[in-house]
């Protein structure tokens, strides 16, 4: 068990942090090219949901990166004292579209930091509130839960945590074969350095992992243009999304949605059917 001294931690409890940014046109116009969708965005147009992750992006000197790409520990965030983070779940409200091309404001705020024991050790959850303001308005509210946890202790490739069989029937859904290329791309555009999506050396090596790990964020991103292609007369209000399994590079997976009322699920599924990544969604009413 690593000593961790969460009382010290739990000072960061509280900080906030204030970043501008003026939504370019590029990132989203990028994005749609990498996706390969039809249409481009334009400006004045509507930024689609969790397109904004592209933005307000910290910016740290190679010097004050680690050597697995994230920035180094401490600043905005509490310096936790282990290896291993990941974006576990959030929750996101949609009050109102963000749009392309004017200026926006975003509110961060540390909300908890708690010490747990889990199968594969010691984590520590640290919860992230973002308030993006656009117009005088608050456009969009989150909650971003991200977890550290300790190395794997064993040799080699480290095995997957349990599966959860993903359901038997949806209403539409779509197979995906990510690529090196397609992670880079979001990598770049999202500035997150992390090495496991791009970097098959230390993402296999270093971290355990079977192959180029993709990212959390893109894989909901994708679950929600499910939703766009299929349902766009219905706009989300509210949804919260939750990592399973990891998504590897090598093999096609699965992104499907089932629509009862106005709730609406969307989940991941990889070559063995596992869940990957889960999504409860409220939808709005019919115009």
């Amino acid at each position: 068990m690593t000593d961790i001294d969460i009382a010290y931690l739990q000072q960061w409890v509280g900080k906030q942090e204030t970043q501008e940014d003026d939504l370019a046109l590029f990132p989203a116009r990028a994005l749609a090219a990498a996706l390969n969708n039809e249409s481009l965005p334009g400006k004045g147009d509507a930024l689609p949901l969790f397109w904004e992750w592209m933005y307000f992006l910290p910016t740290p000197r190679a010097e004050a990166t680690g050597i697995d790409g994230h920035p180094d520990k401490g600043g905005f965030l509490p310096p936790v004292p282990l290896p291993r983070r990941m974006w576990a779940a959030g929750e996101v409200t949609a009050h109102q579209s963000l749009t392309i091309g004017s200026p926006a404001t975003r509110i961060s705020t540390i909300e908890s930091v708690e010490l747990k024991q889990g199968s594969t050790g010691t984590l520590v959850f640290v919860n992230v509130r973002h308030d993006i303001h656009q117009f005088d308005k608050l456009c969009i509210s989150q909650v971003q839960n991200i977890v550290y946890r300790e190395a794997p202790q064993q040799k080699g490739i480290a095995p997957l945590p349990p599966g959860k069989t993903a359901p038997g029937s949806c209403d539409f859904s779509r197979v995906i074969k990510p690529d090196p290329v397609l992670l880079f791309r979001y990598s770049a555009l999202t500035y997150n350095g992390h090495r496991i999506h791009y970097d098959r050396d230390y993402a296999m090596k270093e971290e355990q992992y079977p192959a180029l790990v993709v990212h959390g964020p893109l894989l909901v991103t994708l679950l929600l243009e499910l939703q766009r292609q299929h349902l766009s007369d219905r706009n989300i209000r509210q949804f919260r999304f939750r990592a399973m399994r990891p998504t590897f590079d090598t093999v096609p997976f699965q992104v499907a949605a089932q629509l009862e009322e106005n709730e609406l699920s969307l989940w991941s599924a990889d070559e063995d059917n596992f869940l990957c990544m889960s999504i409860q969604a409220q939808l709005a009413d019919k115009a």
